[in-house]
């Protein structure tokens, strides 16, 4: 061994350090970059087993021992802080070991299907407003946080030792700082020490508990990384975070300025967030800390996803959101003081989930109390109060509503009541749409937004005004000229003339360019149906049909997606003035590689046409499918229908929530054609693995569904559609508590 050391070791720490932990980067690169994702690797990712072996083999590297322990010997995990290193090791190998057992195999990704096993296996139970699976989930993500601190206070003190560079959060501006010891002009109680902030002595924090929000702002300020000293002063002076330090003017000050600065706030909100103190300053977001939601549309725990809507609105605020220009432009154009108010906002929004009541008036409750301690004048808490309640309706709306149909219009500005509230609400809901995961935000769903703010925005400056609408379809459709400059002039104005409106409203311009590429095509080889497949960002294959408008289209579409194994996420529907159909379905994507994903998606295409064509005996072939089964199993939810007519004058609305799977779309549509309904549009939306589908329909008459009775009937028929996976679902839990 000594011979290994002198020959092998010797003057290669450095390149061993940095090698290890290039090797890290590239592994939770690979299994994704936060260490909150709601279906972690327990080996590869980020705060898994991986990470506690690296830390150890570079330690055994560079301080030459064999043993964890040995560690506190040469001083740099405390007691305390290698009982951790033992609970997390532990902990990880007991999830692990579990997967394995659960599964058959050597499964590392803990994901929905199995983790509420897992949970009832380790001893997890329900409490009021949290399942036992989150309650599982929100120790595993505590324990992943754990490690990164162990990882942290590691490569500190490599650092030290030179073996690793020197981290700071402007790694261009630490170009230019010396390394050397100084002192802040600001405080006494800090100096820096190679470009980290640390205390200037032992009592600092304890003689001014102020100094626990003062560091993170001074770090800020000056773009400093932390001392491993003054992050473990910090952690064990959180009990010096009380009540009056809540309550204190300064401490209140600082903290906003901290949420509110245009030097990266999510960053440093992160490091106060992983060293305990954003949780004991503001104790309700110490409830959500680590915590998940058991479901398929959320990628990150609750105080990440905060965390990221921080950054996200900075991105906006800076013009670096390519793909939200209606926020880019909006959030410059907010009354003084309002920025401050949208902050404020995104940090609270979601803090009162896990608790039995609706998360959004809680969350409301929560910026009522938290607010004047900020300094917030009395009306500004209530429109921080009005926008956490109703940050969710702009979404719901945009998505499940005909945006075409003035009564929406009416409906929404009747809630939202001002112009400025509607711009807060707008970048609101543009900055949580994009901070739940990667995918989750697109182009139409942008494009529903605007379209969304434009039609309401005259609404709330001095009545509806069809002017407005007529001069946002002619700006629409100028873009639309000047990016086809290859279509012979008489060609682009008869394919003009063939969309309505509402097409030019609420489709994007890259789609708008496929689409009359692909019409193109068609035309020109005489075909009145086709089919056209492209890739939108995330998990989803876009494909979309040309093909003459009937009633049962949508149904037929659906039912031959359902035929070939391909779950519907989204429907785009039009008909054009030649009395076709222009339908794009967004399908769930199976495949990583492109050219795998389009052979099966030909598949599927080719099994429409042949139903289009009358082919294919639909019924039949899709009562054959066997039912779904993988992650969308573990869940249960209760199905509900809403019928009424005041959403719109002409139509009547039918709302469907409740478990997507494979054919559900298929026999909504069938279901409600069999009832004598006409449907005159349809709104499809999935979030995770709970579907949102709204029909405007009307009887064979073309008059509204007024009856109890019939609305009634309509309900009775569809629920049928959800009980059988619903009592599975719940069947599978049962038997999860029974193996415990």
């Amino acid at each position: 061994m000594k011979r290994f050391d002198n020959e092998v070791v010797r003057n290669t720490a450095t390149e061993f350090v940095a090698a290890k932990l290039a090797e890290r980067e590239d592994r939770v690169r690979r299994s994704g970059q936060s260490r909150y994702l709601v279906e972690p690797n327990v080996k590869d990712g980020k705060g898994g087993l991986r990470d506690l072996h690296t830390l150890f083999w570079i330690a055994k590297y560079v301080y030459r021992v064999r043993e964890p322990d040995e560690l506190i010997k040469r001083g740099v995990f405390d007691k305390q802080e290698y009982q951790l290193f033992r609970r997390c090791e532990d902990f990880l190998w007991s999830v692990r070991c579990h997967m394995h057992f659960v599964t058959g195999r050597a499964e590392e990704r803990l994901s929905f299907d199995i983790q509420r096993e897992i949970a009832v296996r380790l001893g997890y139970t329900e409490h009021p407003g949290q399942q036992d699976v989150e309650r599982f989930m929100k120790h595993y993500f505590l324990i992943a946080k754990d490690v990164g601190d162990l990882t942290a206070i590691l490569c500190a003190d490599l650092e030290d030792s030179h073996a690793k560079s020197v981290p700071v959060l402007s790694r261009v501006m630490a170009k230019f700082r010396p390394l050397k010891r100084r002192k802040l002009a600001e405080s006494d109680d800090f100096i820096v020490d190679k470009n980290r902030i640390t205390v200037a002595a032992a009592n600092v924090l304890k003689r001014d508990p102020v100094n626990l929000i003062r560091v993170f702002y001074l770090a800020q300020k000056h773009n400093l990384a932390f001392h491993p000293d003054a992050m473990r002063a910090i952690t064990r002076s959180l009990k010096l975070i009380d009540a009056k330090l809540r309550d204190d003017k300064e401490a209140n000050r600082l903290f906003l300025e901290i949420l509110t600065s245009k030097n990266d706030p999510e960053t440093v909100l992160r490091r106060m967030n992983e060293a305990g103190v954003l949780g004991h300053f503001v104790p309700a977001f110490g409830k959500i800390v680590a915590m998940m939601q058991f479901n398929m549309y959320h990628h990150y725990t609750v105080d990440e996803h905060l965390l990221r809507c921080i950054g996200i609105l900075r991105e906006i605020e800076t013009g670096g959101s390519k793909d939200a220009p209606l926020a880019n432009d909006l959030i410059h154009k907010l009354l003084p003081g309002n920025r401050t108010v949208l902050y404020v906002t995104l940090f609270l929004h979601d803090i009162a989930k896990g608790r039995i009541e609706d998360h959004s008036i809680a969350g409301a409750r929560v910026a009522r109390r938290l607010c004047p301690r900020l300094g917030f004048s009395p009306a500004d808490t209530e429109t921080v109060a009005w926008l956490i309640e109703n940050h969710l309706v702009m979404s719901s709306v945009a998505q499940s509503r005909d945006l075409s149909d003035r009564k929406t219009i009416e409906n929404f500005a009747a809630v939202v009541q001002s112009a400025e509230r509607l711009k807060l609400l707008a970048i609101l809901t543009t900055a949580d749409i994009r901070a739940v995961g990667p995918g989750v935000w697109n182009g139409w769903k942008a494009q529903l937004l605007r379209t969304l703010y434009y039609e309401t925005e005259p609404v709330l400056t001095g009545g509806f005004s069809e002017v407005n609408r007529a001069q946002r379809v002619a700006m629409a459709q100028t873009e639309f000229r000047e990016a086809m400059t290859d279509w012979p002039a008489d060609r682009l104005e008869r394919y003009v003339a063939k969309h309505y409106a509402p097409y030019w409203l609420k489709v994007d311009l890259p789609h708008k360019i496929e689409h009359a590429n692909f019409l193109r095509a068609a035309e020109d080889a005489e075909k009145s149906l086709a089919t056209t497949i492209g890739y939108d960002s995330g998990n989803v294959t876009e494909l979309t049909v040309l093909a003459p408008d009937h009633p049962w289209l949508l149904s037929i579409i659906a039912g031959a997606c359902a035929m070939a194994g391909a779950n519907i996420v989204d429907a785009q529907i039009f008909t054009t003035t030649d009395g076709r159909a222009l339908d794009t379905i967004s399908l769930s994507r199976e495949f990583e590689r492109d050219e795998d994903e389009k052979r099966r998606a030909d598949r599927i295409a080719d099994s429409i046409e042949k139903a289009l064509r009358g082919e294919l005996r639909l019924p039949d072939t899709v009562g054959t499918r066997a039912a779904p089964k993988g992650r969308i199993k573990a869940f249960a939810l209760e199905p509900t229908v809403v019928v009424n007519n005041q959403w719109s004058h002409r139509y009547t609305m039918v709302e469907i929530t409740g478990l997507d799977r494979t054919g559900l779309l298929y026999e909504m549509t069938a279901t409600l054609s069999k009832l004598n309904l006409n449907i005159a549009s349809a709104h499809v939306a999935t979030f995770g693995e709970r579907v949102v589908d709204v029909f405007y329909v009307t009887d064979l008459m073309g008059a509204q569904i007024t009856s109890p009775t019939r609305q009634a009937a309509i309900k009775r028929a569809l629920i049928p559609l959800f009980t059988a996976q619903e009592a599975e679902a719940k069947h599978g839990k049962a038997q999860s508590d029974a193996k415990a």
